[in-house]
């Protein structure tokens, strides 16, 4: 909600040639948010799916921050202001996200590991 938010702030300002990088998040957001609703991630066991959100977590922080800090140092319109300010919460939350996450892939990569052949061998 918040992407489609800041996106719509950006189509509403000075700085449009900035609305790509929420919208991108916001349908990448929504695809995860579809394929875990409708358990895509329990029929398909070859995509990582704790890194591929982990992954997403990671580079939408980023990016926000950085055009959040490009729109409201450069610009002077309030659209642009405002999306500014809701790209810096974005870049919270999705710090959060990175961080509960990050726990979920490291739970993700244990499960992978004990299920390796490597723990029958004995000297």
């Amino acid at each position: 909600v918040l992407s489609f938010i800041i996106f719509i702030c950006y189509i509403a300002s000075l700085a449009a040639s900035f609305m790509m990088a929420p919208l991108l998040e916001f349908l990448l957001a929504l695809f995860l948010f579809f394929a875990y609703a409708s358990k895509l991630n329990e029929k398909f066991k070859g995509v990582h799916w704790p890194l591929a959100d982990f992954l997403r977590c990671i580079t939408a922080a980023v990016i926000y921050f950085a055009i959040s800090i490009a729109a409201v140092s450069k610009y002077n319109d309030g659209a642009s202001k405002a999306a500014g300010v809701f790209g810096f919460a974005a870049t919270i939350v999705f710090a959060v996200d990175f961080y509960i996450t990050f726990n979920d892939l490291v739970t993700f990569l244990k499960q992978g590991s004990s299920d390796s052949p490597e723990g029958g061998k004995t000297e």
